[in-house]
């Protein structure tokens, strides 16, 4: 990721469809590459919006003579705009021939073609956001649910900052006092009440293990629910997903076997979205390609939160819960859900199916009697997944952390302060105990970019859509 803030950069900002385009220009030259190419219809109206900014001017982009296309030009000055630098945004018409030949003309007016990331790298060097801030920005674009917006906005407006920096000035303050006892060692004053350095870590680092727990909660949000519908060929699973989807996604049949491999799909629910998986169904088989459907089978129960076991209502209760029984064990030393659907009930009779329910190992809220081809139980299914979701750690009013490099700097700074807890504990020397809450604040400095190095950078910003 270039580094230099002294070029100016340029990119479309906007995506494929529509009826209007975004170019961004960002860099101290912006104002000038742009005015090779533009001609406004009001020369007061352009001169205004360069000295002060926030002006939208009305006029032509030109090719030597030739008028490419009507524009509107938003200018920005220097520091008030995204970036922190001067910048330009033309509004052109959504012709990918349009387009190509501004960017082009930029191009040859001396801009440079912006990197992923770029514009947010920029603001972020420019003291316009932190690094937590910047990396919800990609966040808040990639986010498809309700849920995700949410957190990922309330993190581009620092609240997630805000409260690290809180944590930092705190530790600061007393790694500070014990550092001073170092330079007044042979008077043995003691600058740091250790029983309120105590409570501190106490505090911060049960907070901060807070915020780490909420990872799993956050990942769910940020990326989805992974659920896997498992069972025995032709007991109705692609018939369930097609059914929860509401769209012939899957292919039906009565021929046991027919879905050989993993089918995907996705569908928000209560503002969640879940990733529904139909997996080639559970059996011997000779047949070499259902046999490596089947071994992907496993692996997606392996990468599932939430596993429906689909069984056959007219199956015998023996055979269901053997089924159940053995999906059971296999998920024993995991945290994964498992919900046993039986399939078909509109086959059985109203005493039939009281019957089954009565012989069934898992009765309560885990097992759920639908009939997928007529939709009846979905309903009682999609609530029972949003509630999985609700009874997870976190709230709309409580911190939440998506990001793994987050989660990894607040895990090491969690064991940097157990290690000022047993240094308290144990008399070490102060020098110690300095060191190990210096580490603490290095880490949470880490998260915010207090504290970053170029190939932390390089990873964050590479991952960003062209022209953000």
């Amino acid at each position: 990721m270039r580094h230099d803030l002294t070029s100016t950069i340029v990119a479309p900002a906007s995506g494929q469809g529509g009826a209007i385009s975004l170019i961004r220009v960002s860099g101290k030259e912006a104002h000038t590459v742009v005015d090779k190419l533009f001609r406004a219809k009001n020369e007061d109206a352009r001169e205004k919006a360069g000295a002060k900014g926030f002006r939208i001017v009305y006029g032509e982009i030109r090719d030597g003579g030739d008028i490419l296309d009507d524009v509107l030009v938003s200018f920005f000055v220097a520091p008030n705009s995204y970036t922190g630098e001067d910048s330009v945004e033309i509004s052109c018409h959504a012709s990918p021939y349009i387009v190509k030949r501004i960017l082009e003309l930029l191009l040859k007016c001396g801009a440079s073609p912006a990197r992923p990331g770029e514009f947010t790298q920029r603001a972020y060097l420019n003291g316009k956001m932190d690094l937590s801030q910047a990396e919800a920005v990609a966040d808040l674009i990639a986010s498809e649910t309700e849920a995700s917006h949410r957190l990922a906005l309330k993190q581009m407006r620092g609240a997630y900052s805000e409260e690290i920096n809180r944590l930092r000035e705190r530790m600061l303050h007393f790694a500070s006092m014990l550092e001073l006892e170092l330079d007044f060692g042979e008077e043995e004053v003691e600058f740091a009440d250790r029983s309120q350095l105590r409570l501190m870590v106490e505090e911060i680092k049960n907070y901060t293990d807070s915020l780490a727990a909420s990872f799993s909660y956050g990942n769910v949000i940020r990326n989805g629910v992974p659920v896997a519908i498992v069972g025995k060929p032709n007991t109705g699973k692609s018939t369930l997903l097609n059914a929860l989807l509401k769209d012939d996604r899957a292919i039906v049949s009565e021929i046991p076997g027919t879905t050989r491999d993993v089918i995907e799909d996705t569908i928000i629910i209560g503002g969640i979205l879940f990733r529904f998986i139909d997996t080639a169904g559970l059996r011997e088989t000779a047949d070499v390609i259902e046999n490596l459907g089947i071994r992907r089978t496993y692996q997606k129960i392996d990468q599932s939160d939430i596993v429906l076991l689909l069984a056959d209502a007219t199956d015998s209760p023996e055979l269901i819960n053997k089924a159940y029984r053995a999906i059971s064990d296999q998920l024993v030393d995991t945290q994964k859900e498992l919900i046993l659907i039986v399939n078909k009930s509109d086959l059985l009779t109203k005493e039939e199916l009281n019957q089954l329910k009565n012989s069934l190992t898992c009765r309560d809220s885990r097992c759920i009697i639908v009939s997928a081809i007529k939709g009846t139980g979905i309903e009682t299914l999609t609530k029972y997944l949003t509630q999985y979701v609700s009874d997870s750690p976190g709230d709309s009013s409580a911190l939440v952390i998506t990001n793994l490099r987050h989660f990894d700097a607040l895990s090491r700074c969690s064991e940097s302060l157990s290690r000022v807890l047993e240094s308290l504990d144990n008399d070490i020397p102060e020098d110690l105990v300095a060191m190990d809450l210096r580490q603490a604040i290095y880490y949470l400095g880490e998260i915010t970019g207090e504290i970053s190095s170029d190939e932390i950078l390089g990873n964050i910003f590479r991952n960003f859509c062209i022209g953000k």
